[in-house]
C-alpha cells in the first residue's frame, strides 16, 4: 500500500533554477523534485557523497515518487541585480594580487605614513580581485578575474506562491521521519535558494494513497493574499510522477542521481500534468498560514 507525505512549500520568495547561470537566474513555475529531495536531505542531515562501504546517500529519497499541486502559484518577480563598482576600501591583498590595482592606487598609498596599513579607496572599480591562485612561473598570489565594472544580473522569483508538494513510497514510518525532519532540520532550509527560506509549517500529514488520490482529497491550502470565497472555485494544476512513460507523460531532467560537491547529477522521469478536481468534502486545513 502507498502512503503519501504531504508538504507545504509557502514563502515570500521562493526560486527553483532549472538552466540557471550567474548572470541570470530563472526559476521553474513550481518546485522541482531535485530541489524537494535536496531539502529533505539537508534536513535529514544526509551527507552529499558517502563513505567507502556506505550505502548512497539518497538511495532512500531519490525513488520517492514526486508530484506538486500549485494551490496558489505566485507572480514571477524580476530583481535587476548589482554587484561591486563605486568605492570601495581595499586591503593589501588587493594591491598584492592586482598590478593594475596597486598602480590605480599608487598616489594614495605611497602618500601614506605610519606603520600599518591605511585606508585607501579607489573610485569606480569592482570590489576584490577573484580566482585568485600562484603564477605557475614566479609563485606570487595573482588574480584572473580583474573586472572594473558592476557585474550585473538577472534574478527570477516566485512571489506570494503555496505548493502542495507529495513525495510517495510504501514505508509509512520511512515518510514520517522524513517529515520530522523538516519540521527538525539537522541543517538551514530554503526554497530552491538561499535567500529564500520557507515560511510557517512545511509538514502537514502522511495519508494512504496515491498522488492524485490524496491531491483530490485534500483542501487547498490557505493563502493570505486570497479571500477564502474563491478558493473553493479553483481546480488547481498539479504535475505527478509516473514510473513509466504513461499517455500525456512529458519527460523532466531533474531527477536526482547525486548532489556531490564538484557538481550534481540529475536523470529524466515521466510527470503528467492534470487538472485536479477536489472533492466538495475535502478535508480543510488547521494551519497558519
Amino acid at each position: 500500500m502507498s502512503h503519501v507525505l504531504l508538504l507545504r512549500l509557502a514563502a515570500p520568495l521562493q526560486s527553483w533554477g532549472v538552466a540557471s547561470r550567474f548572470w541570470r537566474r530563472d526559476t521553474h513555475s513550481r518546485p522541482t523534485k531535485s530541489g524537494v529531495i535536496g531539502m529533505c536531505a539537508a534536513a535529514l542531515g544526509l551527507p552529499r557523497e558517502a563513505p567507502p562501504g556506505e550505502p548512497d546517500p539518497l538511495s532512500g529519497l531519490a525513488p520517492l515518487l514526486f508530484g506538486v499541486r500549485a494551490d496558489h502559484p505566485g507572480k514571477p518577480v524580476r530583481d535587476y541585480h548589482t554587484v561591486g563598482a563605486g568605492r570601495y576600501p581595499l586591503r593589501p591583498r588587493d594591491l598584492v594580487t592586482d598590478h593594475r590595482r596597486a598602480a590605480a592606487a599608487a598616489p594614495t598609498t605611497d602618500a601614506g605614513t605610519g606603520d600599518a596599513f591605511g585606508h585607501h579607496e579607489i573610485e569606480g572599480w569592482y570590489g576584490a580581485p577573484k580566482r585568485i591562485a600562484a603564477d605557475p612561473r614566479s609563485g606570487a598570489l595573482v588574480s584572473a578575474e580583474l573586472r572594473r565594472n558592476a557585474m550585473i544580473t538577472e534574478r527570477w522569483y516566485l512571489a506570494d506562491a503555496a505548493f502542495l508538494v507529495g513525495l510517495q513510497g510504501p514505508d509509512r514510518t520511512w515518510l514520517e521521519r522524513i517529515g520530522h525532519a523538516l519540521e527538525h532540520p539537522a541543517r538551514l532550509l530554503w526554497l530552491g535558494r538561499k535567500s529564500c527560506p520557507p515560511s510557517g509549517q512545511i509538514t502537514l500529514d502522511v495519508v494512504p494513497g496515491t498522488l492524485a488520490e490524496v491531491f483530490a482529497s485534500v483542501a487547498l491550502l490557505p493563502s493570505p493574499t486570497e479571500a477564502p470565497a474563491r478558493l473553493r472555485d479553483d481546480r488547481p494544476w498539479a504535475w505527478t510522477e509516473s514510473r513509466t512513460p504513461l499517455p500525456g507523460a512529458a519527460p523532466v531532467a531533474d531527477q536526482p542521481v547525486h548532489f556531490h560537491a564538484d557538481g550534481a547529477r540529475h536523470a529524466p522521469r515521466w510527470e503528467t500534468r492534470t487538472r485536479v478536481d477536489i472533492h466538495p468534502l475535502a478535508r480543510d486545513w488547521n494551519i497558519i498560514p
